[in-house]
């Protein structure tokens, strides 16, 4: 497996794409970043087409065991972030 992607080589890679210098294209990679995480915290879906969609997902408040005592503890609701890809996503990792 190789070493994931990290974020000054994507700006790179997106500088190499479109013809920009990398201090442009970290800007705009920073603004879409920016743009998924505002929409993303009022519980906006983010849906990009053939790439995926970006969607909150709420959990509830729970009971839970603690697994070395037996003592029964609360879990806090909580709201994370959920990916789901798209198809034309989905094509090009599978084949």
């Amino acid at each position: 497996m190789e070493k994931p992607l990290n974020k000054q080589e994507l700006v790179s890679a997106v500088a190499e794409a479109v013809d920009l210098p990398k201090a442009k294209a970290g800007e705009v990679v920073d603004a879409v970043f920016g743009a998924i995480e505002k929409a993303l915290s009022t519980k906006q879906e983010v849906r990009l087409v053939g790439f995926g969609t970006f969607v909150t997902a709420t959990r509830k408040a729970a009971k839970g065991r603690n697994p070395r005592t037996g003592e029964e503890i609360d879990i806090p609701a909580s709201t994370s972030v959920r990916f789901k890809p798209g198809k034309a996503l989905k094509d090009a990792v599978s084949g």
